[in-house]
């Protein structure tokens, strides 16, 4: 969207906060104050609003500055997160470390642990491969990748395994959905009984809910869909109501673009793990992954 700043101009303001003045982070970007400061203009002329207060002294930031900077922090830091685990999935098998990481995983957790890692071994190259937790199991087994992560209730046989974190299942719907209007929460055997947007078949989002829901009548699915983006979309245009990763949704529960239905009787709760091949022990950058990915 041309409505949105650009990130140069974003982690600019972010630098003027953290190094003082306007002319050390022209400094830090390599560029003539001039420039920064004309950069700074457009950035408020685009908010609509004083981010910046110049003085004969050098320039600083506003009230208004210092927030739409911790603002900033957050964009930038996501950025880089994308733009390193886009290097990982691009490096594949000229890698030093493989791994691979369900959707779920891949998308909110592992982006963050691979920026640690690179901040302890920067010479260390990791390539990613993001697929579902079946064939995350599948490639660690055949020793396609040393480390594996994964979601859902059971390890396959013949992995080890540590629990790294966990992720709850939530039902959502569009704005307008009848159960919106609810006023008691949703029943196990009413949500296993409704044709909904789920994950497809290999997915540790679809595997927990089966579990879930095995000793109830289950309706067939209205749509089985590869990705949390599909999912949530399909949602949104009130396709049906979905089950999702609680991680995936944040934003959009935040935003009100979808609406958390409660769910009686049955807790979502679902661990996320790393896995290697049992009888392996893990050394290098894998064990220093798996570290960083289970410290709490």
């Amino acid at each position: 969207m041309s409505s949105l700043p650009d990130l140069d101009s974003l982690k600019l303001l972010v630098d003027v906060g953290e190094l003082g003045s306007l002319g050390r982070a022209a400094k830090v970007a390599g560029i003539a104050q001039p420039s920064a400061s004309k950069r700074i203009a457009q950035l408020e002329r685009r908010l609509g609003l004083s981010l910046l207060e110049r003085t004969p002294r050098g320039s600083t930031l506003t009230n208004e500055g210092k927030v739409v900077a911790g603002w900033a922090a957050h964009v930038v830091a996501a950025a880089q997160e994308l733009m390193r685990a886009a290097e990982a999935v691009r490096h594949g098998g000229a890698a030093h470390l493989r791994v691979a990481a369900s959707m779920t995983v891949a998308e909110y957790l592992v982006p963050r642990w691979l920026g640690e890692l690179q901040s302890r071994e920067p010479d260390v190259q990791v390539g990613l491969d993001v697929v579902n937790s079946a064939d995350v199991a599948t490639r660690v087994l055949a020793e396609e990748v040393e480390l594996g992560f994964v979601e859902g209730p059971y390890v396959p046989e013949g992995l080890a395994s540590r629990v790294v974190g966990t992720d709850r299942l939530v039902v959502v719907v569009a704005p307008g959905h009848p159960w919106t209007r609810r006023r008691t929460a949703l029943r196990g055997a009413e949500l296993a009984g409704t044709a909904l947007v789920v994950r497809e078949p290999g997915s540790g989002t679809r595997e927990t809910l089966d579990v879930a829901f095995r000793d109830l009548r289950q309706a067939s699915p209205r749509l089985e869909l590869g990705s949390n983006s599909a999912v949530k979309g399909a949602a949104q245009a009130g396709a049906a109501p979905a089950v999702i990763s609680g991680y995936a949704v944040e934003a959009e529960l935040a935003t009100g673009r979808l609406v958390e239905v409660p769910l009686a009787g049955h807790t979502l709760v679902r661990s996320l793990r790393a896995v290697w091949r049992r009888g392996r022990t893990l050394t290098g950058p894998a064990a220093t992954l798996l570290a960083i990915a289970s410290r709490p």
